[in-house]
């Protein structure tokens, strides 16, 4: 072989390389940030990459203002709250008619656990809109239970409508179901990368702009409501992830402390060992809304549910003086705990 053949070989080469190298490396891109706060005082963050370093805050805004009008029991002359006060409305906004199809699909898979029309329960145990610290007793939540099922109420494309003394509250699947809305939004735009996270509910895709995965935190359940401490850290793309627990959202009355999460079957706080869950889908609406059940379900309950329905959590609990994790095999490896937790009760 002639020495300007092998010449000719090795730049060849090289070129190859430098050509792979241009096409393969990701230059760092600083993420778009939008800020601003929905559903009252809920602080929402969006990030995002895309070449025009487009703003859309304001399409954004528009969205949840939207959603705000038509889920929020906060706003009176909302569709839910319409709906709450003349017990039917007709023709329902197609966000409206989004969120019943999903609550009627994970209110049958979830065997009641997760139900909107728990309202009247809600409000009673002072989580409403206008709700102050109360202890029920039995007489009372037998007589609210009742109102509570959603197979009771009537839905279609044309009309909504519920029985007196029925009252919906979509608190536990709005936040995901926005996350979801936004989400859809940015890839209409054909936006590739982004994180999309309203009040602790995260949908993302792609990479953070640096070519590495969404980093997201999933807080320590067992310090005060005043505190914020990590408990894990999850490198995430192309999933969504939301968590429900009772460490934020409690209130204590004559030395007893009520949390927020409500079992939709028995009318009284849901009593079991899960401090918290964190739940994997693709659409936040999903994970959001499966989060609760778990919280009203139960460690061992949960596990079988989410296997039944091809769903991936990380469910915190406490046995024995211990706090253990349940972790989905299936997202394992995307999970590092740095929080006060026996690894060896990790599962």
């Amino acid at each position: 072989m002639s020495r300007k053949l092998v010449i000719r070989i090795i730049l060849s080469i090289g070129l190859l390389i430098l050509i792979f190298q241009f096409f393969t490396s990701q230059p760092e891109v600083e993420p778009v940030h939008l800020e601003g706060k929905t559903m009252g005082s809920i602080v929402y963050n969006v990030k995002y990459t895309d070449e025009d370093n487009a703003n859309y805050k304001s399409e954004v805004d528009s969205i949840l203002i939207s959603l705000n009008n038509s889920l929020s029991t906060y706003i009176n002359d909302s569709e839910i709250s319409r709906l709450n006060q003349l017990q039917e409305i007709q023709n329902p906004s197609g966000m409206f008619t989004d969120v019943m199809k999903k609550s009627e699909e994970i209110w049958i898979a979830t065997y009641g656990a997760f139900d909107p029309t728990i309202g009247p329960l809600v409000n009673a145990w002072g989580f409403g809109p206008n709700g102050k610290p109360n202890f029920l007793d039995s007489v009372v939540v037998d007589s609210l239970i009742q109102y509570v099922g959603f197979g009771k109420l009537l839905f279609s494309q044309e009309k909504i409508a519920i029985e007196p003394g029925m009252y919906l509250d979509f608190s536990a699947i709005a936040k995901g179901y926005a996350v979801d809305l936004v989400a859809e939004f940015l890839e209409k735009k054909k936006i590739k990368n982004y994180m999309v996270e309203i009040g602790g509910e995260v949908r993302v895709k792609g990479n953070n702009g640096k070519g590495d995965p969404w980093k997201i935190g999933i807080e320590d359940p067992l310090v005060s409501r005043l505190e914020r401490k990590l408990l894990a850290i999850t490198e995430l793309s192309d999933i969504s992830m939301a968590t429900s627990g009772n460490y934020r959202n409690y209130y204590e009355v004559d030395g007893k402390t009520i949390a927020h999460t409500i079992d939709p079957r028995t009318g009284f706080n849901a009593q079991n060992n899960v401090l918290s869950a964190s739940v994997f889908a693709r659409e936040c609406v999903t994970a959001d809304a499966y989060a609760t059940a778990i919280m009203v379900l139960g460690l061992d309950a949960s596990k079988a549910l989410l296997s039944q329905n091809n769903i991936d959590a990380i469910i915190v609990y406490s046995e024995d003086e211990e706090i253990g994790a349940y972790v989905s095999e299936n997202i394992s490896s995307v999970v590092n705990f740095v929080g006060d937790i026996n690894q060896s009760t990790i599962q």
